[in-house]
């Protein structure tokens, strides 16, 4: 009945694995690991190219070189596969970084090139020679694209790679006491590069997206159409910001008979390219509606009635006005949309009272007309909801900065006043698009 006869327990095997010394390689296996985890959480913190690419430069440094340079290709020049072909290629150097740190953002005696400035790489130096060839080059020269002190410091340039890409190279420079860079080195470097690729292209992938949806936008949100002669119009668009995608906001202005101009503002629901292309669709849709002269209320209905019969279309807020001068009066319909606001010669601005329908796409098509007077020299502020809104805030509450506004309007332009609005109303950082029309009888 002796221990011995009885074998180890399954307790007794873990403590003496744990107890076990591990070998060189595991141990190696483990760090490489522990490395890489955290390339991953350091690297690609945000959407935006530089500062990813800043991120990978700094993790580098000076763990494993004195220097290194991220530096991207435009990102039309590799349109399959991981080399380039012939030619001297052409990077942008985005990101540099120096320990202990003789960079200041100029270029210095010992040729080092502004951050963000276009490299031509000549073939046969290491950074040509790794972007030609897609794999990472070792050198102990000195190159013509960065000289280094002494002539002789080892470098060594690993390609960045991504989605079977060639998207730019990482060039790390070590001072010569501390020896070239081995084999583990060289291995190591680029899981870390490829591991950084991959937010890097992401990053670039969303700023291409951003752009496009950008330029598409400004391409269909145009200045409103000519108003008639008696009704003054400014507008402003002002995007969330660089690095979100732009929503659907849009504002149109239609002349119809009698001397009266229909107003126009909504906001699609969501962000990115389908929304800009939404955007377009429900203005064309209402430029054709607003051609039968319908009150604003029936508009509403023929839009909503159209869209919800498309699953492609997603839902959107609007609110028309309807503007009369020879009346001074103005017609309002909402869809799902914040009410205007009226600004006199004098006092604080006011919401005015509008129907709230359900927005564009739903097919309730419940919407009211309502009618406020409209004198000359009073200003109508229509707005999408990214000027007042904020996250877990009562829409009482929003709707009350409006009142912030305080202005002698007699003499005042409108674009002085929608400048002064954009300065007074939003916060310093709006979490949503907003567009403006402002219009004065």
């Amino acid at each position: 009945m002796g221990s011995d006869s009885a074998g180890t327990g399954p307790g007794e095997v873990e403590v003496l694995l744990a107890a076990a010394p591990a070998s060189p390689g595991l141990r190696a296996d483990h760090a490489r690991l522990a490395l890489l985890d955290e390339a991953t959480e350091r690297i690609g913190t945000t959407l935006d190219p530089a500062t990813t690419c800043g991120e990978l430069a700094r993790f580098v440094v000076p763990r494993f070189a004195g220097r290194a340079a991220v530096e991207i290709l435009p990102s039309d020049a590799v349109p399959a596969g991981l080399t380039l072909g012939a030619g001297p290629p052409r990077t942008r150097r985005v990101a540099v970084r120096a320990d202990p740190a003789p960079y200041d953002g100029a270029d210095d005696d010992n040729g080092h090139v502004p951050d963000g400035a276009w490299i031509r790489h000549l073939p046969g130096c290491p950074t040509g020679r790794c972007l030609t060839g897609g794999r990472a080059v070792t050198d102990t020269r000195a190159a013509a694209d960065w000289p280094c002190e002494g002539g002789g410091a080892p470098r060594l340039v690993v390609p960045l790679r991504a989605r079977g890409q060639l998207i730019g190279a990482l060039s790390l420079h070590r001072s010569a006491e501390h020896g070239p860079f081995t084999a583990a080195d060289t291995a190591l470097v680029q899981a870390v590069a490829d591991r950084a690729s991959r937010g890097i292209d992401n990053a670039r992938r969303h700023a291409l997206a951003r752009d496009l949806t950008m330029e598409l936008q400004r391409a269909l949100l145009a200045e409103p159409g000519s108003p008639h002669a008696n009704l003054e119009l400014a507008s402003r668009y002002l995007p969330l910001g660089s690095s979100a995608m732009v929503g659907g906001d849009w504002f149109e202005a239609i002349r119809l008979s009698f001397g009266r101009t229909l107003l126009v503002i909504g906001d699609v629901m969501g962000h990115g390219l389908d929304a800009a292309v939404d955007m377009n669709a429900y203005r064309s849709m209402l430029r054709y509606v607003a051609g039968t002269e319908l009150p604003p209320h029936r508009i509403l209905r023929q839009l909503d009635r159209v869209t919800a019969l498309s699953d492609a279309t997603r839902p959107a807020t609007c609110l028309l006005a309807l503007v009369d001068p020879v009346r001074h009066r103005v017609t309002l319909a909402a869809a799902g949309h914040l009410p205007p606001a009226l600004l006199g010669p004098a006092g604080p601005a006011r919401p005015l009272d509008v129907p709230t329908g359900p927005p564009l796409g739903t097919g309730l098509g419940d919407y009211r007309a309502v009618v406020h007077r409209l004198d000359p020299g009073q200003v109508l502020l229509l707005y999408t909801d990214g000027l007042v809104e904020r996250r877990g805030e009562d829409i009482d509450t929003s709707l009350a900065r409006l009142t912030r506004l305080r202005r002698g309007l007699s003499e005042e332009s409108l674009d002085d006043l929608l400048d002064h609005v954009l300065a007074t109303v939003p916060p310093a950082s709006p979490d949503d698009d907003i567009a403006l029309l402002a219009a004065r009888t």
